[in-house]
């Protein structure tokens, strides 16, 4: 991406004009050069030989920089947006799917059409032959060019895919972009402030005193032409073949063969390449080469391969490995690049007839012009870095410098001077861009920090732990699912018993919480956290995760993912409550687990007349569930027991009352006696009963054997000498349960077996 011109430098191969004819070159025009700035030691600083002009470094170096955007966006997007990855992915995408559908793409054209219509005769096997020759081709074509594209947006798709907003979008290509302007200022000024070291590497050196006398008084003549007060630094190459010249940042080239060219052309020349130097077409080059840095330093590596080992093998070994990254730089950053590059050939070969060497320079290309090849293809027309000769030459015939008259019967001309060759001191004009962009960035900056307090406040991590505790606090169900993860969420939501839990009046929320530390990385954090509950000071551990979606589209918060617990119970226990709330029994023997706020919650039993128990407190952490099961253990009330009695008496008194030897549904009867008569049973004891209470409502009633009671039956019966009487005493023991119905207790009897 040097500017110069390779076709305005070759040599004519005509020796009779000598350097020192100077008949042909028009009166010096004043120049303020003074001194020889291709001495050696006049380096003289980082920016040293600068062009004049400017205001300052800084407007150099952005006139520079800011010159040419369609070069600068064309690095930009095939090097920052990975344009080769992209290009070889949707290559191989294309060639999988076109050779695919080659061979089946005419059968799956031909199963779309109706059986009927293919089995018709005549029109059926047309079309059959028809789709089977020709739809392998449609599809080859059709599903290589679909492949293609989805090959060419599945690399970024694949790279902005966590991107979920409009805003997340464009602060991710913000930040490309800013990275990709950092790399290429910063490149920029490597290029310019070791100009002179890497030129030296190169193997440019100072003039030998000789050729100094020889060519800078052209230089200056040439500058002060062009009212330029200062010239470049002067180097020299050792090539007698090559008659070339390379303009850079703070330098100019020359080639030890252009010293043996006609005086009038060096001049054209030089002209040439000093309003390349001014107008800072290198600073503009070296931006566009800094954007697209790592495409560069990897295109670099063929081009070096290609230009050291020239032979056909060695040249298709490169494209087979670098072919994307070539294609690329060939039909993406060179030809918007180089558009740029032709114009400022156009505006150099201004600079030669502004200094009054515009028969030097036509020499050079009407020379030049028989040997030039054609334009016809896209390396020669779109990639040029030069415009065609024929142009430049009907260019030059257009135009005038300031105070030269025309000659008789000359064709009116386009005058050309200094201001606008070169544009002014300043010719980007960037006032009315610069308050726009400070506007801008003001509004950007203040609408990040306005963002940044409501990320701060609202949308960090120790904002969703606060959050949480503090719907907690408020026993604020919906609050609460806010702040959970959405399985958590979901489970909330869906247990109507749970706003009720916590609700109550005997569920204690944690108070006074502190947030210790939070550990965040990327979009996991854990935050410890010290709380009081149930009167002690607690500590435990909180494991949040950021959200997938976004609030309003900028903003993503953070849930907690081990807020909620469980509380395992018996799933068989009646009457079960957890802060009053009655827990749904299943009537299974295995455990469950209710769904749990972190705090103190009660569990207790339903009271009823049968039993009662001492409610247990249990504290439960968050990001840990309860550990055992809780069983409320339910004791029989003291009244209950005294109607139990009552009614196992009433019940024996009941069975005593009949008159039969089997009394129904009784714990006594006689056995021994055949057609005993006038029978009569007294309870002569009763048994003591225990009872065991089953559950809140429920109790087995059974006698111990050390409790059984007496029951005496008397009657007569048929003996040998008539009839006789019996008294027998019998053993008593009493089963069965008890259950409650309201505010009654029911003694239901049972077996005595």
């Amino acid at each position: 991406m040097q500017q110069h011109d390779p076709d305005a430098v070759q040599p004519s191969g005509d020796r009779q004009n000598q350097l020192g004819d100077s008949s042909s070159l028009p009166p010096a025009r004043p120049s303020d050069a003074g001194g020889d700035a291709t001495r050696p030691g006049t380096e003289g600083g980082g920016l040293a030989n600068r062009p004049p002009g400017y205001p300052n470094a800084l407007v150099w170096l952005r006139v520079g920089i800011l010159r040419d955007w369609r070069g600068v966006l064309g690095s930009f997007i095939a090097a920052w947006f990975y344009v080769p990855v992209a290009l070889f992915t949707a290559v191989v995408a294309a060639v999988v799917a076109g050779l695919t559908l080659a061979f089946t793409g005419g059968g799956i054209l031909k199963d779309q059409f109706p059986e009927a219509v293919r089995d018709a005769p005549i029109i059926g096997g047309l079309i059959s032959s028809f789709l089977e020759q020709s739809g392998g081709a449609i599809g080859a074509f059709v599903g290589a060019a679909l492949a293609f594209l989805i090959g060419l947006m599945a690399v970024q798709v694949i790279r902005f895919q966590e991107v979920d907003s409009a805003v997340a979008l464009f602060a991710e290509l913000a930040g490309i972009a800013a990275a990709a302007v950092l790399v290429g200022v910063l490149y920029t000024l490597y290029r310019v402030l070791l100009e002179h070291r890497l030129l030296r590497v190169s193997g440019a050196r100072d003039l030998s005193r000789r050729e100094a006398a020889l060519i800078i008084p052209i230089l200056h003549e040439c500058a002060g032409r062009l009212a330029l007060p200062d010239v470049p630094r002067l180097l020299v190459e050792d090539d007698l073949v090559t008659t070339n010249a390379r303009t850079y940042a703070r330098h100019i080239v020359v080639t030890t063969g252009l010293l043996t060219e006609p005086r009038k052309e060096i001049a054209a020349l030089l002209s040439h390449e000093l309003v390349h130097w001014r107008t800072g077409d290198e600073i503009t080059s070296a931006f566009v080469r800094g954007v697209g840095l790592p495409l560069v330093l990897v295109h670099a590596v063929p081009t070096w391969l290609m230009r050291k080992f020239p032979h056909p093998a060695t040249n298709l070994f490169v494209f087979i490995f670098f072919w994307p990254v070539l294609l690329t730089m060939k039909y993406l950053v060179q030809p918007l690049h180089r558009a740029d590059i032709r114009a400022s050939e156009y505006r150099a070969d201004m600079g030669a007839v502004v200094a009054g060497h515009a028969e030097g320079l036509r020499a050079i290309l009407e020379r030049r012009k028989s040997f030039e090849s054609g334009r016809s293809g896209w390396d020669e027309a779109v990639c040029a870095e030069h415009p065609p000769n024929e142009l430049r030459l009907d260019r030059l015939e257009r135009l005038q410098a300031e105070g030269d008259a025309a000659g008789p019967g000359t064709p009116p001309r386009r005058v050309v001077g200094t201001e606008e060759l070169f544009g002014g001191n300043d010719p980007i004009d960037v006032r009315r861009p610069a308050i726009i962009g400070g506007v801008a960035l003001l509004s950007i900056c203040l609408l990040s920090s306005l963002l940044g307090v409501v990320q701060w406040g609202f949308f960090r991590p120790g904002a969703a732990v606060n959050g949480y505790f503090s719907a907690l606090a408020d026993r604020d169900v919906d609050d609460l699912a806010g702040w959970l993860s959405p399985a958590s969420e979901a489970a909330v939501l869906n247990d109507d018993l749970f706003a009720e839990r916590i609700k109550s009046a005997d569920y204690q929320p944690p108070t006074d919480v502190d947030i210790k530390a939070i550990d965040r990385e990327d979009d996991e954090a854990t935050a410890e956290v010290s709380f009081v509950v149930g009167g002690n000071r607690m500590e435990a551990k909180l494991t949040l995760r950021r959200d997938d979606e976004s609030t309003v589209g900028v903003f993503k918060g953070w849930h907690v993912v081990d807020g909620i617990s469980s509380i395992p119970v018996d799933a068989s226990q009646e009457g079960l409550m957890i802060n009053g709330v009655p827990v749904p029994a299943d009537g299974s023997s295995q455990t469950r687990s209710i769904l749990s706020a972190p705090g103190v919650h009660v569990v207790s039993v339903a009271s009823n007349p049968l039993s009662e128990a001492a409610p247990q407190t249990v504290t439960v952490l968050p990001g840990s569930d309860y550990g055992a099961p809780v069983q409320v253990v339910p004791e029989l009330k003291s009244a209950a027991r005294s109607s139990i009695d009552e009614q196992v008496k009433k019940y024996l008194d009941d069975c005593a009352q009949q008159t039969v030897a089997e009394p129904q549904n009784c714990p006594f009867r006689l056995t021994g006696y055949q057609d005993a008569e006038k029978i009569k049973w007294t309870i002569s004891q009763y048994p003591t009963v225990q009872i065991d209470v089953l559950g809140p409502a429920a109790a087995r009633v059974s006698t111990p054997y050390e409790a059984r009671g007496q029951v005496q039956v008397s009657g007569t019966y048929q003996a040998y000498y008539g009839e006789a009487t019996f008294t027998e005493n019998l053993s008593v023991a009493v089963t069965g349960f008890v259950t409650v119905a309201g505010e009654r207790i029911s003694f239901q009897p049972g077996d005595d077996n």
